[in-house]
């Protein structure tokens, strides 16, 4: 059975991939399953981090499963399998906690796109990049033309997209794609992780939100998340709900 499994050590997360019988390739239970983590994780306050790892040595993840898109119609696909799987990475993206792909292997299509969602990537010597999708006749379409052209160089984009070259790990590192290239990928982003531990929680949180507004991730959304948290701490947010409370006009003295 596919799963996307949930652990906790301490402060930190790892949710892995567990396919490794189709290289961690994307059904539609991992999926649902990795959306019920974000949201679980979200709602977490003594979390610090979240790793993103899978099964296996071979591949992190080379994709959708195309037993569970191949035959849909038209409309289910792109309505359901695109979609929603948009909405479940975007859900990963936008997690408030600092995530770390740790790409143990090879990372393909929807498996790029997944570690595309993450903030950071760690990644094995052997492990490369691809966008085959154009190679089974269909297009990237959970954000490997829109996300992955704000971390790479168009050309590179294309040379991955259009002619299905794959991208090296001495190669990704070099762009910046990825932040470290490890042997043991998985204890190179624990270490990552732990120096994050040292630093205020929500100061990480708010630093987080101000990066993706500046690159155009959910930029509306996040403007509104800082303006919202700045005037939660006012006096005149404390004064209008104790106001609406006793059913009084509220008393503002802008502090």
């Amino acid at each position: 059975m596919s799963a996307v499994h949930l652990d906790h050590e301490g402060p930190l997360a790892i949710l892995r991939l567990d396919n490794p019988a189709k290289l961690n390739s994307l059904t539609p239970e991992m999926l649902s399953g990795l959306e019920a983590h974000c949201n679980a994780l979200d709602k977490d306050d003594a979390l610090r981090c979240v790793l993103l790892t899978a099964e296996g040595n071979r591949a992190f993840c080379t994709g959708a499963d195309i037993n569970a898109w191949g035959g849909l119609p038209p409309a289910n696909f792109a309505r359901r399998w695109v979609r929603d799987g948009h909405r479940i990475l975007d859900r990963l993206a936008r997690l408030s906690k600092p995530t770390i792909a740790v790409l143990n292997g090879h990372a393909f299509g929807g498996g790029l796109e997944l570690a595309t969602a993450c903030d950071i990537r760690v990644m094995a010597p052997n492990a490369t990049l691809a966008l085959p999708e154009t190679g089974v006749g269909i297009v990237p379409g959970w954000s490997g033309t829109q996300r992955l052209m704000r971390l790479l160089p168009e050309p590179v984009v294309k040379e991955m997209a259009l002619f299905g070259r794959r991208l090296t790990a001495g190669r990704a590192l070099a762009l910046g794609f990825v932040a470290e290239v490890a042997d043991d990928p998985l204890s190179a982003a624990r270490a990552l992780a732990g120096r994050l531990l040292a630093t205020s929680p929500r100061a990480t949180e708010v630093a987080k939100y101000m990066i993706h507004a500046a690159a155009g991730e959910d930029a509306p959304a996040m403007v509104e998340a800082l303006a919202s948290g700045m005037i939660a701490a006012s006096a005149d947010k404390q004064e209008g709900v104790a106001a609406f409370r006793a059913k009084r006009k509220p008393n503002f003295s802008g502090a």
